[in-house]
């Protein structure tokens, strides 16, 4: 596998870890006091493995793609992080708020969470692999 490659599956790795275990934080915590309360009758007994495997390989894909890679090249983190914060918020708000268009008594305060943890999550999974996989640039010397 030539270095290139090498990095951008270690940033996909890193970038998958970071956000399935904020994710599964997040979903453990607030299906009970978010979205149970609020969206009872649309949950679904049983998750959809497939399609939470698919959503999952895919998107992490678009933030190493759009968010990490660009960090690399300019060698800071901090361009993943804001880069994944912005495709964070693109991303939820495409399914939020067209549930909140289209669906009947789809609750802000459902819409309203969720884009502040689609900024959060995508930005600090996009940081945490480009801090993990970014190369220093050069040092330079006080003279």
């Amino acid at each position: 596998m030539n270095p290139r490659a090498r990095t951008c599956a270690a940033a996909y790795l890193a970038a998958l870890v970071c956000f399935l275990a904020l994710d599964a934080a997040w979903i453990g915590t607030m299906t009970p006091r978010l979205y149970r309360p609020n969206l009872a009758p649309l949950l679904a007994r049983e998750v959809d493995w497939l399609a939470a495997v698919l959503f999952y390989a895919i998107y992490i894909g678009g933030l190493v793609y759009f968010a990490v890679a660009p960090a690399l090249a300019s060698g800071s983190p901090a361009v993943a992080l804001r880069r994944g914060a912005l495709l964070g918020l693109l991303a939820y708000a495409t399914y939020d708020l067209t549930n909140q268009a289209t669906l009947r008594d789809w609750p802000w305060a459902v819409t309203l969470a969720d884009l502040a943890w689609g900024m959060f999550v995508s930005g600090a999974a996009s940081w945490a692999a480009a801090r993990i996989t970014c190369r220093p640039g050069p040092r330079r010397t006080a003279r």
